[in-house]
């Protein structure tokens, strides 16, 4: 059983909910034979401001506005200390392999030689036996030629943000004077879909929004051969819950199984869904690749510009402060963090839900869905998911159609 604090201390400021920051009992868990994994992604905030004014974003629209207090660009000192530290803990831990990920705000406002810097700084850090590997979360309005010559002599591949047709997309995701970012997306995925770039292509992230064809968003997206696609529900929770057209409509997962029934019923895999894939490996008895569902452990760092050490900055969707974790590189080593509640409550898999969860069959599937989904202010982080119904529905409908064919493989007669 979880150790769960009986007298929660009162936190200055009192800004923590009760679950988990002030609950969890870190330290009886760790006594109980609890190790916390290791960060073995580690999202660099090279940038925190961003050319486009999306209309969902978490970063700018939502509850923590930590990034106006923070430098634009991650400083030369940071991103030195930020190496240091990651080389530490990769040493600590006898890490093989990691991941970092450039990500803003807008990392390409950083700039060509800002990447090449911040990179060369990180790596420099780390042992020989370590392999790193670079990612980067763009919009892709600044990605042109030079930027991808740059991308790729670093060996980094490039995910971009795009929401399906030029109407879909330009609803949401548009620049500071309301123009929207399509035609500038569509000339960066152009480049992308170069067979000399092919390397550097990493894949899109798409934001379903139920208004919107899902079958028509999901062919555009198709349309540039990306080898993978990102469905994410958007950032919603019980304080703020997403748009639904009436209280017990699913529209999320409607438009989910649209897009799912067209991408599992074709007649080849035209590309890699995580959030399907996912459910069904899931359903199979293994593991997820998706903060969305599932149970696995979450080893992610996120620095930010100035240093701070943060959890997942989704986070920042729920209230101001919900990332922090009182740690920095420029004090602190990574491991200092891993003792949060935040983090540990990301690491104990089916101990961190709600006791309605718990008590659910599709646990082991569903996780309880997003981390940030579940957040309510009355008591934290121990809830269903603002979109229970969307992913009970989504969860059950996946299942009916692979287990059906399943039960026809099993049943077919041997030649």
């Amino acid at each position: 059983m979880i150790p769960v604090r009986s007298d929660p201390p009162l936190l200055a400021g009192a800004a923590e909910p009760a679950w988990p920051h002030r609950l969890l009992d870190v330290r009886a868990l760790t006594a109980g034979g609890w190790t916390p994994r290791p960060f073995r992604d580690f999202v660099i905030k090279v940038h925190q401001r961003c050319n486009l004014a999306c209309d969902y974003c978490y970063m700018y629209t939502m509850a923590d506005q930590s990034w106006k207090a923070r430098p634009a660009t991650m400083p030369a000192e940071v991103a030195r200390a930020a190496a240091d530290r990651i080389g530490a803990h990769v040493r600590t831990h006898d890490l093989r392999r990691i991941r970092f990920i450039l990500h803003g705000g807008e990392p390409l406002m950083a700039g060509r030689e800002g990447l090449r810097s911040i990179v060369g700084t990180l790596r420099s850090a780390l042992p020989e036996t370590c392999v790193a590997d670079v990612g980067l979360q763009t919009n892709g309005v600044l990605l042109d030629e030079p930027m991808l010559d740059e991308l790729q002599a670093l060996g980094a591949t490039v995910g971009v943000s795009l929401d399906g047709p030029a109407v879909a997309n330009d609803r949401h995701r548009r620049t500071v004077n309301g123009r929207g970012s399509f035609a500038a997306v569509d000339r960066a995925l152009t480049l992308l879909g170069r067979p000399e770039r092919r390397s550097a292509y990493a894949g899109l992230l798409c934001t379903v929004d139920p208004r919107t064809d899902p079958v028509a968003c999901y062919e555009t997206l198709l349309g540039y051969a990306p080898p993978a696609i990102d469905l994410l529900f958007p950032h919603a929770n019980w304080a703020e819950p997403p748009w639904r057209p009436a209280p017990d409509a699913t529209p999320y997962a409607d438009w989910l199984i649209a897009v799912f029934d067209r991408w599992y019923g074709a007649e080849r895999q035209e590309t890699r869904i995580r959030l399907f894939e996912s459910i069904i490996s899931l359903l199979l008895g293994g593991g997820s690749r998706s903060e969305q569902v599932g149970l696995s452990p979450v080893a992610v760092a996120v620095i930010e510009t100035d240093g701070a050490v943060e959890q997942e900055d989704s986070l920042k969707s729920a209230y101001e402060g919900a990332c922090a974790t009182g740690v920095s590189v420029l004090t602190d080593d990574l491991d200092a963090a891993l003792t949060h509640p935040g983090v540990a409550a990301r690491q104990i898999g089916r101990d961190a839900l709600a006791d309605d969860c718990r008590a659910c069959p599709l646990h082991p599937v569903c996780g309880a869905g997003h981390y940030a989904h579940r957040f309510r202010p009355a008591d934290g982080f121990r809830n269903p998911s603002v979109y229970c119904a969307d992913l009970t529905r989504l969860i059950t409908h996946i299942h009916r159609r692979v287990g059906a064919d399943l039960a026809r493989l099993n049943g077919a007669a041997p030649r």
